[in-house]
């Protein structure tokens, strides 16, 4: 999210910062967030997970640059893979092979300008670039890459009642709390009922396939939001925040090249 208007801008996020600052650094880290442009449910915006991650992102360097982690935020990427919900109107797809590309052209920018740290900060779960990883190691085997998912950290169990998988319990509550004005009132939510497949394994979890999100909810969501509130997600995003600074902390701290005892 935006700084506030008229607030400093924050030396480690590249879009507030001008070439007079960053000529002066030596950035030891670059995060680049990435969210997905959707539908979730009826009462959260369709760049809920792009706020998500960029949000995540920019605190969580925050905290680590007060540390003397010199990181830098990118701009969020918007798009993620949607392939199983473009029967939504408005819902925005990136294909794999394009995100890889995307990545790719990326990295070759920082490669040349010394970056030796690269961290994914990902909000979508329809979005896996641990393959994409691999591959473009090959071509920048200087760079250490990694990816994260922000929503994995902790335990949802310790935090809301029924977190659900898509617009429930967890991102109402995270979105209450980092952007209240963009939620619908929970009165006007869908129920975020979700049909289960007529497979074992596919509900089990260890076998899978695509979902075609209109066959499975009529909400789009999967989860009930109705539990949600500001107050758990503030506490929630405090333990991501803490977790995603020491993260970058430690990375910024290992020699790329012996990142193993």
């Amino acid at each position: 999210m935006a700084a506030p208007p008229n607030s400093t801008p924050r030396p480690y996020v590249l879009a507030e910062t001008t070439w007079k600052s960053v000529r002066e650094q030596r950035y030891e880290i670059a995060v680049l967030p990435w969210g997905a442009t959707e539908a979730h449910n009826l009462h959260l915006p369709y760049g809920t997970d792009s706020l998500h991650a960029q949000w995540v992102a920019e605190e969580g360097a925050r905290t680590a640059w007060e540390k003397g982690t010199k990181v830098v935020v990118l701009p969020a990427v918007p798009f993620g893979v949607n392939t199983g919900q473009l029967d939504i109107p408005m819902t925005i797809n990136m294909n794999p092979s394009t995100q890889a590309a995307v990545l790719g052209d990326v990295l070759d920018s920082l490669n040349r300008h010394g970056i030796r740290r690269f961290v994914i900060l990902n909000a979508h779960g329809g979005n896996d670039f641990r393959q994409m990883i691999r591959e473009l190691h090959l071509r920048f085997p200087r760079i250490l890459m990694c990816a994260l998912n922000w929503y994995q950290i902790g335990r949802w169990e310790d935090y809301f009642a029924d977190a659900g998988d898509h617009a429930g319990e967890m991102e109402t509550s995270v979105m209450l709390h980092l952007a209240p004005r963009l939620v619908l009132p929970l009165s006007e939510a869908g129920s975020g009922k979700a049909k289960a497949a007529r497979i074992k394994a596919l509900n089990e979890r260890w076998a899978w396939t695509p979902r075609q999100w209109t066959r499975v909810t009529d909400d789009t969501g999967i989860g009930d939001p109705h539990q949600g509130t500001r107050e758990k997600g503030e506490r929630y995003l405090q333990r991501v925040v803490a977790d995603v600074g020491q993260f970058l902390v430690e990375l910024g701290s290992v020699d790329p090249d012996a990142l193993y005892a």
